[in-house]
């Protein structure tokens, strides 16, 4: 085992000054905890001062190895620091040391230490070898006399240790609800996170286009661990037999180091997909957490429908002729009757889906079915009165009898499960083909031909309520969901406002989607402005992409202000809550409407007082930018 593999730079301090022998070892402790190769400083501690009890590990010629086989190590490696003036490290040539070795070995590693102790000695016999250590200017100098040394020593070694490093030590899954941009932004952050301590990381992203750079089954069988950041349900039935580390995708973002050195540590319990271990780790996930998964997983199976059907329903009345027929909305023209049609067999289809994929997040394939018969239920109110006096269809519980319905069909199919998982193994083949479908369709008719006459009742006072609303209750209702989107920029809160808005375009309310969406545009544009303008408060990294912005935040994706957020959010998250809430309650004031749940710019065309609505972006995005930019400290280049 070659030095130059158990040494990091996190390993490495040079031109160190320590007061005595102890002051040396707590250093150097330090720096094996900073390295990740311990997980606990007081219990590897304890084993260096046992070993020193027995005798100095100083050896003389101003070097000391000091060094512990314990049960603190997650894994074999060298912390290394040079003392200029020397220490007194009871040496047995009484002289003091200045060029430190300790070496981390664990319990069970066989005789790791005695190895790395043997090469060091034989290495360090070399006087000029020494001074080159003690010379370095840097750790990459230090790490590189090192290599060169071990290269003339042990030349037979090389072309085994070149090809040793193959595959990948980490694997991680990253997935968001809408898999735009926090999927690709918490892989990137991991991939340089593990460039950056040494480990080779490979991510899967489970994005809107489908997964990418999957991972193989060689790549999970030779893999220290799995880390899943993701907000949605992902395959994770392969993993089994793997630690696997369940995360947000936030953590994916921001705590990147954390997450891979908590594989490192050993402590990652292994994952079955059937079992005690699952269960376990889905209550570590908090029920808060489930349940936003699961509704999320429904929510980014619905979108699809909501924005392409949204669109071409909007379509269709940009290209209608009101002076034909003003009651025959979609129908005046040949080319407004296909958007029209289209567009609402794919929109009329959001409730089901919704329901049908947050049933199959909780209860997995087999709830499927059932989620979705609930959805129809739910879209058509379907309810016992009815049906007794021969109408199928009531009044919509909309979006939220949807919801119901998809949590209810999920659960039901896990109590069929559990009820029915004592019955002999010859029936395990018919109980996902027969009980679960049939039982579980038939139990979420009952429920929702009972409940659907509230939830539609509800559903019916939430429009009404929206519709009835005064100019000034509605301004404050679009400051509301409008700085909601810049709250965490596609996190829970962002999520929440968009889900309002898009329940409240299939209730035919169409102002709150126009400040959910102007909401959305503002957090990138204002960044971009500052950037632009402000050039002095921002680094020359932050100004390249900040150009980048004025696109995503045309797009309607918020996500694009997130990396700015990250580094500063004490300065960018309140400016840009502000300046959306602005932009929103100047949406509502000026009586804009959007019929389309997404697009951006590009759908500003079926936008009701579409100048007025520019105008309200606008001057948000502004007075975000003005805040953001009076907050901030210039920077010094």
């Amino acid at each position: 085992m070659r030095i130059t593999e158990l040494l990091k730079k996190d390993g490495i301090a040079l031109g160190v000054s320590v007061a005595d022998k102890d002051a040396a070892i707590d250093y150097l402790v330090d720096l094996q905890e900073k390295s990740g190769n311990i997980n606990n400083k007081e219990t590897y501690k304890k084993g260096i001062l046992t070993r020193e009890a027995e005798g100095s590990t100083a050896i003389g010629e101003g070097i000391a190895i000091p060094h512990a086989k314990n049960a603190a190590v997650v894994r074999p490696g060298l912390a290394a620091m040079t003392v200029p003036d020397g220490v007194d490290y009871e040496a047995l040539d009484g002289n003091p040391s200045n060029l430190f070795f300790m070496i981390a070995a664990p319990e069970d590693g066989g005789d790791v230490h005695l190895e790395v102790l043997s090469r060091l000695s034989v290495l360090l016999m070399d006087e000029e070898f020494r001074q080159k250590l003690l010379n370095a200017g840097n750790k990459e100098e230090f790490l590189k006399v090192i290599d060169e040394m071990e290269a003339n020593k042990f030349p037979e070694e090389m072309a085994k240790t070149e090809p040793e490093k193959k595959g990948y030590r980490i694997l991680a899954v990253t997935a968001c609800p809408t898999g735009i941009a926090h999927t690709y932004m918490a892989a990137e952050s991991l991939e340089k996170a593990g460039e950056k301590l040494g480990y080779a990381l490979k991510a899967e992203t489970n994005g809107s286009g489908g997964a990418k750079n999957i991972l193989t089954p060689e790549e999970i069988a030779n893999c220290d661990g799995i880390i899943i950041a993701a907000d949605k349900n992902v395959e994770t039935s392969r993993f089994d037999g793997k630690p696997v580390l369940f995360a947000k995708v936030s953590d994916g973002i921001h705590k990147p180091e954390e997450l891979i050195r908590k594989i490192q540590s050993g402590e990652v319990p292994i994952h079955h997909e059937k079992g005690e271990g699952n269960r376990k780790q889905s209550q570590k996930d908090g029920v808060g957490h489930n349940i936003y998964k699961h509704l999320m997983n429904g929510v980014s199976h619905m979108l699809p429908f909501v924005i392409g059907g949204g669109i071409m329903i909007a379509l269709a009345f940009l290209l209608d002729d009101y002076t034909i027929d003003p009651s025959n909305f979609g129908m005046n023209t040949p080319a407004a009757a296909f958007f029209k049609t289209v567009g609402g067999a794919a929109f009329g289809f959001m409730l089901p889906i919704l329901a049908a994929y947050i049933a199959s997040s909780i209860a997995d394939r087999p709830g499927l079915a059932v989620g979705f018969a609930g959805g129809v239920l739910a879209m058509n109110g379907t309810n016992f009165s009815g049906l007794v006096s021969g109408d199928t269809t009531g009044i919509s519980g909309g979006f939220l009898a949807a919801l119901l319905a998809g949590f209810v069909a999920g659960y039901v199919v896990k109590g069929l499960e559990k009820i029915t998982e004592k019955l002999p193994k010859s029936m395990d083949g018919i109980r996902p083909m027969l009980i679960y479908p049939l039982g579980g369709i038939l139990i979420i008719g009952v429920i929702m031909c009972g409940i659907n006459p509230v939830m539609g009742w509800i559903n019916s006072g939430i429009s009404g309520w929206l519709d009835s609303m005064g100019n000034t209750s509605k301004v404050l209702l679009g400051m509301i969901v409008a700085g909601m989107m810049s709250v965490d920029m596609g996190g829970p809160v962002n999520k929440a406002a968009y889900v309002f808005g898009t329940a409240s375009l299939a209730s035919n309310n169409f102002d709150v989607m126009a400040a959910v969406m102007v909401g959305g545009m503002v957090p990138p544009i204002a960044i971009a402005l500052s950037t632009t303008f402000c050039k002095k408060k921002w680094s020359a990294e932050d100004r390249r992409n900040g150009v980048v912005n004025y696109i995503m935040g045309l797009c309607f994706i918020s996500e694009g202000a997130i990396p700015y957020a990250a580094k500063d959010p004490l300065r960018v998250i309140p400016s840009c809550v502000i300046g959306s809430a602005v932009s929103g309650a100047l949406s509502m004031a000026f009586g804009c409407t959007l019929r389309a749940p997404h697009g951006g710019i590009f759908v500003f065309p079926v936008v009701g007082h579409a100048l007025l609505y520019l105008l309200a972006l606008a001057v948000g995005s502004i007075v975000a930018a003005v805040i953001l930019s009076l907050l901030k400290k210039t920077v010094e280049e």
